[in-house]
Order: structure tokens, then C-alpha cells, then sequence
């Protein structure tokens, strides 16, 4: 059931001009950051901090998400979901214990319990202050989600006119940035692998927004108009489940959005939906995004196997089997869930969902160092983050480990806070922003 967009909260706001788009790389816009490589080059956040030293604020943030956070002029934004049990005054149901003798077996998804509120938060980025807050849908998921999951596991994001909140089978949503709705967009429902819930975020390039719908009914890639929401073309996909988001690139004048998958790897020219070219598929259950610069693209994938195809776009045309235009594959090493960093010429790798790391040399293919075991990194489903001269790799456990960027291996700082990490974090200007379970950081140096 569908229940009407409704107002959550929404304190009075100063009318505020957004920045030329231009000034995007000063900013964090989108997943994986201006350049969508999981780099900040104007940037320099703190390289150590605690509860106690160089934290700014720390905010709750209702429900739950993993969606990272976007950054744009003033203001922080964040997507969350609000289930039933989560809100005040009403307690969750207590579990019934397992009969005696008998072992609990954890199940590997969660079900929705009732109604949820999906919303979009608006903070400042000097004192964490919410400056609106609005539900856009309040509806029972039709799915369920990963055990370690969101239903609000997709980013927004912005061009600093206007922030794009997607929910994925739950809807796409253009606001301004003061909060008010532009117009809405329903793609359907989506039926996912073992119902362990949606992930993939837009992408948006001049005036043309992309979502990938990749499930196990009809996949589709889809260009709208972001001004509009109007539908410009859809490409329908012989694929099944993936998460990763689409990366758009721009080679010999041509804009061109490269998609990661099992089946194939692909790419789509943004102007029309015509494929352009592809390649053998990823693993199974592909995750992480693709990076870009120096005219190569470099795909990634890391479930029971490993695969890492490194792609010249300017002489890539059809099928690229054979193809010179695969400048270099690797078969070890690589990520599970957190998508690679591309710095500068550093392709930075974590295994699985571990904290080993490895630098690629990313026009070689050859490593610089690795696989190394890094220190107070356990589970990592988050991807990590550059800016600064640092790396920074965040943990389920609460550890931010940070290393020097550059051909040399060397821990500079491994900060504990009071949550656990799975959204990728966000930088700009002197800060990091943590999106934990529980609370939103800014991290930033005291003076």
C-alpha cells in the first residue's frame, strides 16, 4: 500500500543559492565522490581522531542506511529508512528462544515488520543541525534485505540544484535543496537474489540521470531527464542481480556509461542507450563499482572467485574478447562488497570483505605492494576513501584505519569510534563525514 508523501519534519530555512556545478569537485556529489573514483583532491581531512579529538559533531540519525552520505555547499545529506519497531514509544517484539537443545540458525535476511518511512535529511555541516527532514514514501517493502542490509542502501545525488533520493523499488525523488519535490519517478518492483535487498545509486551527467535495474525479473539500464523525470530511452539487460552503480565516462568527445556485471561488462553511450561495447562478466554477485582516469576503466568483482579487467575506452568498439583494449586482467585479490579507490596512478584493492589491502600499479596491472594485512580492520563492507595524501578504510568494528597514499606501505592511524561503519564515508573541504549505524561524524581538525 502507497500512502502520500508527507512533510516529517521541516524547520524554517534561509533561502540559499546553489553553487555552479562547476565547483563540484570542492563538494562530495555522489556515491564514490566528484570523480566517482573515491577521491577528493581538494580535500585534506584529519588523519587522527576519537570521541574526544578533532570530532565536530555527532548526530543520530533516525532508522537505518547505508546509503553514504552527499555533500554540496552548506549542507550534508543523508537517505534513512524508519521501521515500525523504531519508533518512539512502540517496542520491537522479543524473539522467542530456540527449544532446548536445539542451536539457533541465524537467518541470512530480515523481513520488514510493517509500514516504513523512507526519508531524506538535510544537515549543516558546522553544528550537524537538521535543517529539514522529509518522508517521501510510507510503504511495507514487498522484500526483505540482507541480515547485514538496508532498505536505504542506495546514495543520493546532487548537482547542487536539485538532490536525487533514490529507494530503488520504493521510487526516485527530485527535491530542491530546501526540501520541496520536484516530481517522482515508480520503476517497478524489483525481485533480488535471495531477497538480500537493492544497492545500485544513480548517476547523473549534465541534464541525464542513470539507474541500472539489474534483478532476477526484466533488467533494464534507463536515462531520465533530471529536470523532468522524463523517460529518454531504456535498454533492456540479459543479466541478473547486481549492486554496482554505473560509472560515466568521457572518451573522444563521446559520454559513455560503463556497467559491471556478471554476464557482461558493458557500455552505453549516455546520448542514446546504444551499446558501444563489451566484455566477459565479473563474478557472481557483483558489487563494486567501476573507476576511471587516464582513459582506463577498471571493473572488479570477488565473490567465490576474483576478477579485475582493465579497459583502454578509446579503442574499445563491440566485443572485446581478444581485444587489445583489455590492457590487463587480474584473477586474486580483489573486492567482494567495498568498491577500489583509483588515486592518481594507485588502483587500491581489499580483499573480499577483509581488511587486506593491495596497491595495482593501474597502467601495468603490476602490485606496487600487497596483499597486506592491515591492523584494527575487521569486516569491511564499506569503500574506503581518499583525499589528502591518505586512504582512509572504515570498519564494521568502528576502526577507521588510515595509510599514506603512494608506492610505499606505512599505517599512519587506526581511530575508534562508538559504532560500527558499513556506508561509505564522504569528504570535503577539511572534513570526513562517518555514517555509522547509529550516528552520523564529522570529522575535523579542532583548532
Amino acid at each position: 500500500m502507497k500512502l502520500p508523501i508527507a512533510c516529517f519534519l521541516l524547520v524554517p530555512l534561509f533561502v540559499w543559492a546553489a553553487d555552479n556545478p562547476a565547483d563540484s569537485e570542492s563538494y562530495w556529489p555522489q556515491w564514490r565522490g566528484p570523480s566517482g573514483n573515491g577521491v577528493s583532491h581538494t580535500a585534506n581531512p584529519p588523519v587522527e581522531w576519537s570521541e574526544q579529538k578533532n570530532l565536530r559533531w555527532k548526530v543520530n540519525i533516525p532508522g537505518k542506511g547505508h546509503a553514504s552520505p552527499v555533500v554540496w555547499g552548506d549542507r550534508v545529506f543523508v537517505l534513512t529508512t524508519i521501521a515500525p519497531e523504531e519508533v518512539p514509544g512502540k517496542e520491537a517484539e522479543k524473539e522467542e528462544p530456540p527449544p532446548q537443545g536445539e542451536r539457533r540458525r541465524g537467518p541470512r535476511s530480515l523481513q520488514p515488520s510493517g509500514v516504513m518511512k523512507f526519508a531524506i535529511l538535510a544537515l549543516n555541516r558546522q553544528d550537524g543541525a537538521v535543517l529539514w527532514q522529509k518522508v517521501l514514501r510510507e510503504e511495507l517493502p514487498h522484500e526483505g534485505v540482507h541480515k547485514v542490509a538496508t532498505w536505504a542502501s542506495s546514495s543520493p545525488v546532487t548537482d547542487g540544484e536539485h538532490i536525487y533520493a533514490f529507494f530503488g523499488s520504493r521510487g526516485l525523488y527530485c527535491l530542491d535543496m530546501n526540501g520541496n519535490l520536484q516530481w517522482e519517478k515508480d520503476l517497478g518492483d524489483m525481485t533480488i537474489r535471495l531477497g538480500f535487498g537493492e544497492g545500485s545509486s544513480p548517476v547523473l551527467h549534465g541534464d541525464r540521470l542513470v539507474i541500472n535495474w539489474d534483478h532476477e525479473g526484466q533488467s533494464f539500464i534507463v536515462a531520465l531527464d533530471s529536470k523532468t523525470g522524463k523517460e529518454l530511452w531504456r535498454v533492456d539487460r540479459n543479466e541478473v542481480t547486481s549492486w554496482a552503480t554505473p560509472l560515466i565516462v568521457e572518451s573522444q568527445g563521446r559520454s559513455q556509461v560503463v556497467t559491471s556485471a556478471t554476464g557482461s561488462v558493458r557500455s552505453y553511450d549516455l546520448a542514446t542507450g546504444e551499446q558501444i561495447w563489451q566484455s566477459t562478466g565479473m563474478t557472481a554477485n557483483v558489487i563494486p563499482s567501476p573507476v576511471a582516469a587516464g582513459g582506463m576503466v577498471y571493473l572488479t568483482s570477488g565473490f567465490r572467485g576474483n576478477a579485475l579487467q582493465a579497459i583502454r575506452v578509446s579503442s574499445a568498439k563491440g566485443d572485446l574478447a581478444g581485444s587489445s583494449a583489455i590492457a590487463w586482467t587480474r584473477d586474486q585479490d580483489t573486492p567482494y562488497t567495498p568498491s577500489p579507490v583509483l588515486y592518481d596512478s594507485v588502483l587500491y584493492l581489499l580483499k573480499h570483505n577483509s581488511g587486506i589491502l593491495t596497491a595495482i600499479d593501474a597502467s601495468s596491472g603490476e602490485a606496487i605492494y600487497g596483499p597486506q594485512r592491515l591492523p584494527g580492520i575487521e569486516q569491511v563492507f564499506a569503500s574506503p576513501v581518499g583525499a589528502g595524501g591518505h586512504l582512509y578504510i572504515p570498519s564494521t568494528n568502528g576502526t577507521v584505519t588510515v595509510v599514506k597514499h603512494g608506492r610505499e606501505y606505512e599505517v599512519l592511524a587506526e581511530n575508534r569510534l562508538q559504532d560500527s561503519f558499513s556506508a561509505s564515508p564522504a569528504i570535503a573541504g577539511s572534513e570526513l563525514y562517518l555514517r555509522g549505524d547509529e550516528s552520523l561524524y564529522c570529522i575535523a581538525s579542532q583548532q
